[in-house]
């Protein structure tokens, strides 16, 4: 790769791994629900004007249904799971538990394309399972019932971010769809799906300028900005290269957490993040798994 693309790729790292920041403060002040549904409608409204902007062809009649799916199991359903997350995991812990995507990824991709499990992709989901049991139960968090609620919802939202790619692959996305017809369509989808629940969101007090803030860094900078910068890489450098973004989301995640948050980073937490990298490792040099959620709507993850 290019320089200029590997600058692009740690740029776009960084503000993913800042994601899991602006949850953290926003999340409390606003709520899961309202957080997630913010997020998703300002960045679908921004992508969708960048689409306009680029004339790119939606064809909503004809790509609704993907569209729709997509907007399910890349945003609306992740991007609540893990502000849930948010309100009782430190940051970098959704990060790593965001990293296991990969990995559920190739299981779906072996279920439901046929691709073959490999001995490094079984090596690589084996080291997975035990980077997140390192992660969870070696000390660093008080096993309470919330918590072990919150890591469910991260890694059902990795597993929906993976599904969501299957999707993608099963309709025929990218050939059928414009990759920013495909990111602004699927955002736009998800919030019309979450408005509905836009009474019960809503909350008492007013939130401060800081959590406003945030919703704003979460949904035009990590959802709408990396997305316009991503989708072009994708095209440029392929999706196994692109996704190595990834590798550096934790660990991004980890250094703003202990900058902005003063939350500690203890050696299960290193241990345990190294392994599910390792482990994303091997998964993706045994061969195509389910592309990254960044791929589909981030903004997210991560997300």
């Amino acid at each position: 790769m290019r320089a200029a693309d590997i600058v692009k790729l740690v740029f776009l790292s960084a503000i993913w791994g800042g994601s899991f920041i602006f949850l953290r403060i926003a999340v409390p002040e606003l709520g899961p629900l309202l957080t997630a549904m913010l997020r998703i409608v300002i960045a679908g409204a921004a992508l969708f004007g960048f689409a306009l902007l680029t004339r790119a062809p939606m064809q909503w009649r004809r790509h609704l249904r993907p569209f729709a799916l997509v907007g399910l199991f890349a945003c609306a359903i992740p991007f609540s799971c893990f502000s849930f997350a948010a309100l009782h995991l430190p940051a970098a812990h959704s990060a790593v538990l965001n990293a296991t995507a990969p990995l559920f990824g190739a299981l779906f991709s072996a279920w439901w394309l046929g691709e073959r499990m490999t001995l490094p992709k079984l090596a690589g989901l084996m080291l997975g399972i035990a980077g997140v049991a390192i992660l969870v139960g070696a000390g660093t968090l008080r096993l309470t019932a919330p918590v072990l609620l919150a890591v469910g919802a991260c890694l059902a939202a990795a597993a929906s971010y993976a599904l969501s790619s299957i999707i993608v692959k099963k309709t025929g996305v990218p050939g059928g769809v414009h990759p920013i017809a495909m990111a602004s369509g699927s955002l736009v989808m998800g919030g019309a799906m979450m408005l509905p629940a836009l009474p019960l969101a809503l909350p008492i007090p007013m939130p401060s300028p800081l959590a406003l803030g945030c919703i704003a860094g979460l949904a035009l900078l990590s959802s709408g900005l990396a997305q316009a910068l991503f989708i072009p890489l994708i095209v440029k450098v392929g999706p196994t290269r692109a996704m190595t973004a990834s590798f550096l989301i934790p660990l991004f995640s980890m250094a703003w957490g202990v900058i902005f948050l003063g939350e500690a980073v203890r050696p299960p937490t290193l241990a345990g993040g190294a392994l599910v990298l390792a482990a994303m490792a091997l998964v993706l040099r045994s061969g195509p798994a389910a592309e990254h959620p960044a791929q589909l709507a981030r903004g997210g993850k991560p997300g």
